[in-house]
C-alpha cells in the first residue's frame, strides 16, 4: 500500500490556516450581524457602503483562502502571517469608517496578537504587537466621525442646543458604549475559553504522544533484548540438537524395524520433533530488524491464510478448527506474508489449542473490516479463559505465567502485529474461553 508521507509540521501549518478559515468566517458574519443592529436597530448612521466593501473585501481573502486549502502547496509560517496582517488592516479600516479609538470595540486588535503568538514563532508576534500598537495609536486622531453617537462638546455653534438634547445625545452615546463593553466581554470571554481549552487539548494530546513514544521505546528495548537472548538461545542449543538428530538415526539403523515396529514409530516422531525445533532455532538466529519488503512477500490474502493453517496443521493435527469465513470478507486482496507475522498468528492458535476440549476445537472467523484496506480474524478457544487480572497487561510486558500460556510468546506476537500496522484485542467471551480479535492491514500489489 502507497502512501504518500507529509511532514508533520506541514500538516499542522495547514491546520492552522484552516483554523484561520474558519475564524475568518466568523468575524465576517459578527461584523455583518453588528452593522445590521447598528444600523436597522441602534438607528446609528454609519458609513454603509465603505463598510460593506470591506467585509466584502474581506470575504474575498477568505474565498481565496478556501481555494488555496484545496492545493498540495505547502502552506508556510509567512503566509499565514501575511493572511493575518491582510485581517488587522481590515478591521482597522472598520474601525476608521466607526469612530476610530472611540468604537469600544478596538479590543478585537488582540485577536490577530493572540493567533500570531499561538500558531507562529515568537518573532513574528512582536511584529503583530508594534502594527497592532501602530494603527491604533492612528485611530485616535484619524478616523471618521460619528456625530450621533459622540459626546456633546461645546462649541460655540452648539450653544443654542437644548438640555434636553444634550442629555439624549450623551444617553445615546452611553447606551451605545455599555453595548460595546457588553458585546466586547462576551466575545473576550469566549476567545479565552476556546483557546485555553485547544491549548489544553493539544498539551494534553503531546503528552499521550509522548507517552505512547516512551511506552514503544520501553517495548522496544524488551524485544531487543528477547531477540539477543533468543540468538544465544538458538546458538546454543544448535549442537545439542544435531547431537540428539545423531543419535535417533543411529538408534534407527542398529534396531531392525521389522521386530522394533513401535521403537521405529517413536523414533521418526522424536526425529520429527528434532526438525522442527531445528527450523525454528534457524528462524530465531536469521538476521533481526529486516524491513518488511525484506522479510516477506506480497500474495493473495486466501493463500496466505491457507498457508498458515497448513503449517499450524502440521504441528496440531489433532485439534478440531472450526472455519468460518464471511461472504463479504475481501479474500481476493493481497497481504504481506511476513515470516514473523506467520509465527505469530501460529502461536496464537498453538496457545489456544493447549486450553480447548477435543470435542470443541478453535474457532478461526475471518470477517471484514469496517475500515477498508483491512481484514478481520478472531481466534477463540474454549479454554477457562484469560485471568481478569492479566488481560490489561496481555501484550504490553511478559508474563510469567506458563500455566496460561502467556509467556514472551503472546508479547511478541502482539509487538509484530502492531508493528506492521494492525491491532490485537484480547477478551473473554462472555459463554467461556478467549477471544483475541486480530485487524491485519491489507495491501495492493504494484
Amino acid at each position: 500500500m502507497l502512501v504518500n508521507f507529509v511532514p508533520k509540521t506541514e500538516i499542522s501549518v495547514k491546520e492552522n490556516l484552516q483554523w484561520l478559515f474558519i475564524l475568518r468566517n466568523l468575524m465576517i458574519g459578527g461584523e455583518s450581524l453588528l452593522l445590521l443592529i447598528s444600523i436597522d436597530i441602534l438607528k446609528i448612521p454609519l458609513h454603509e457602503e465603505p463598510l460593506w466593501l470591506t467585509i466584502l473585501a474581506i470575504g474575498s481573502v477568505n474565498l481565496y483562502t478556501w481555494m488555496r486549502l484545496k492545493t498540495d502547496v505547502p502552506v508556510t509560517e509567512m503566509e499565514i502571517f501575511s493572511q493575518l496582517v491582510i485581517d488587522v488592516l481590515a478591521i482597522a479600516a472598520l474601525l476608521y469608517l466607526t469612530g476610530g479609538a472611540t468604537n469600544p470595540f478596538t479590543w478585537i486588535f488582540l485577536l490577530p496578537v493572540i493567533l500570531t503568538a499561538v500558531v507562529l514563532p515568537h518573532a513574528y508576534t512582536w511584529y503583530m504587537v508594534i502594527l497592532t500598537t501602530t494603527l491604533y495609536t492612528f485611530l485616535i486622531p484619524y478616523h471618521a466621525s460619528l456625530t450621533t453617537v459622540e459626546p456633546h462638546l461645546m462649541h460655540m455653534d452648539m450653544a443654542n442646543m437644548s438640555s434636553a438634547m444634550h442629555k439624549t445625545q450623551d444617553q445615546e452615546f452611553f447606551n451605545f458604549h455599555i453595548f460595546g463593553m457588553w458585546f466586547g466581554f462576551v466575545c473576550s470571554a469566549g476567545l479565552v475559553a476556546f483557546f485555553a481549552v485547544e491549548l489544553s487539548n493539544t498539551i494534553k494530546a503531546g503528552e499521550r504522544t509522548l507517552a505512547d513514544a516512551r511506552e514503544k521505546a520501553l517495548q522496544d528495548e524488551r524485544i531487543i533484548a528477547l531477540g539477543t537472548l533468543a540468538a544465544s538461545a538458538a546458538h546454543d542449543m544448535g549442537t545439542p540438537l544435531g547431537t540428539m538428530a545423531i543419535i535417533a538415526h543411529e538408534l534407527k539403523d542398529d534396531y531392525c524395524s521389522e521386530e522394533h515396529t513401535d521403537l521405529h514409530e517413536k523414533m521418526h516422531i522424536m526425529q520429527d520433533q528434532i526438525n522442527r525445533c531445528k527450523q525454528a532455532l534457524s528462524v530465531m538466529s536469521a538476521t533481526a530488524g529486516e524491513l518488511r519488503a525484506e522479510s516477506g512477500h506480497i500474495t493473495v490474502l486466501t493463500d496466505y491464510l491457507d498457508e498458515v493453517l497448513s503449517q499450524w496443521r502440521s504441528q496440531q493435527p489433532g485439534v478440531k478448527l472450526n472455519l468460518q469465513i464471511n461472504p463479504k470478507a475481501p479474500l481476493s486482496e493481497s497481504i504481506i506474508a511476513e515470516l514473523t507475522l506467520t509465527h505469530s498468528l501460529i502461536n496464537i492458535l498453538n496457545n489456544a489449542a493447549e486450553v480447548t476440549p477435543m470435542d470443541k476445537g478453535i474457532d478461526f472467523i475471518i470477517n471484514p473490516c469496517t475500515v477498508d484496506g483491512f481484514i478481520g480474524i478472531r481466534i477463540r478457544d474454549y479454554g477457562p479463559g484469560m485471568p481478569d487480572e492479566l488481560l490489561d497487561k496481555i501484550g504490553k510486558t511478559p508474563i510469567n505465567d506458563s500455566n496460561q500460556g502467556l509467556g514472551v510468546g503472546l508479547f511478541l506476537t502482539y509487538s509484530t502485529i502492531t508493528r506492521l500496522g494492525g491491532s490485537i484485542d484480547i477478551s473473554n467471551a462472555p459463554t467461556g474461553g478467549a477471544c483475541i480479535d486480530i485487524i491485519l492491514p491489507l495491501t495492493t500489489p504494484t
